[in-house]
């Protein structure tokens, strides 16, 4: 069934979809769907919507779901969590993106660990082959961001030397088709490594190394808003970060 209360407060703020998603922080078509009565909104973006059109979010859409429903999704998402990356089993970071077909996204200061694993480089190999889209996102290794982890985790400017040597380690991967690399300077809470539907989160804590800190295994799933949180996330660094064509452009 339509929302024509939605539709009504858009025409009444003077508003247009694309006026609207740009301030959500989705696209036309969602928003069109939205109104069209498809899948709502996630709970954030309907907050988000309602107060750009000055109405109560229960009078645009009078099913909200409740805390707990959010709550008991949310639980679904979480696939494992593990309390240290060194205990996340080796081959999952690579069996992950081996059943990529749509979505191959790393973003990271350096992951210099993943970038000395052969197996992975066979897989991103073999992903570029069958025409996938792969993006990778490290720390721009001269940014203030990158520094000030660096301090954080009392490695000072090693920081910034593992980023550079992880990109020389993916050397071969930039003559990849469909393989991209850019480089970012923000605050990076996590590290993703994001395949489709399904993500490892690792997190990062202040003092202590990435390899230490916990990491979450989790999948998109009806309702839920955890995967989305993270997925929209790499996207913004997608968006501010520069590419760049070899490792010699940092």
């Amino acid at each position: 069934m339509a929302n024509e209360r939605l539709r009504g407060a858009i025409v009444e703020a003077g508003l247009t979809l694309e006026g609207v998603a740009g301030h959500v922080g989705v696209n036309a078509k969602t928003v069109e769907r939205w109104i069209n009565g498809g899948r709502p909104p996630y709970r954030r973006h309907k907050y988000a919507t309602a107060k750009l059109l000055g109405r109560e979010v229960s009078y645009l859409w009078p099913e909200e779901h409740t805390a707990s429903e959010v709550i008991e999704a949310g639980q679904a998402e979480l696939i494992k969590l593990y309390p240290h990356r060194n205990v996340v089993p080796g081959h999952l970071w690579t069996s992950l993106y081996a059943k990529a077909t749509e979505k191959f996204d790393v973003l990271t200061y350096s992951a210099f660990w993943l970038t000395e694993d052969l197996e992975f480089h066979r897989v991103v190999k073999e992903k570029s082959a069958a025409g996938l889209r792969m993006r990778f996102m490290f720390g721009d290794p001269e940014c203030d961001a990158v520094a000030v982890r660096g301090q954080e985790e009392g490695v000072g400017s090693a920081q910034a030397s593992k980023t550079r040597n992880a990109l020389v380690n993916c050397t071969p991967l930039f003559r990849l088709p469909g393989v991209e690399f850019r480089l970012h300077s923000t605050t990076l809470y996590n590290s993703m490594y994001r395949a489709d539907d399904e993500m490892l989160a690792n997190t990062h804590v202040y003092g202590i190394s990435a390899w230490l800190a916990p990491v979450l295994h989790i999948q998109r799933v009806p309702g839920g808003e955890v995967f989305d949180t993270y997925a929209e996330s790499i996207e913004r660094v997608w968006e501010s970060a520069r590419p760049i064509s070899s490792p010699k452009d940092c």
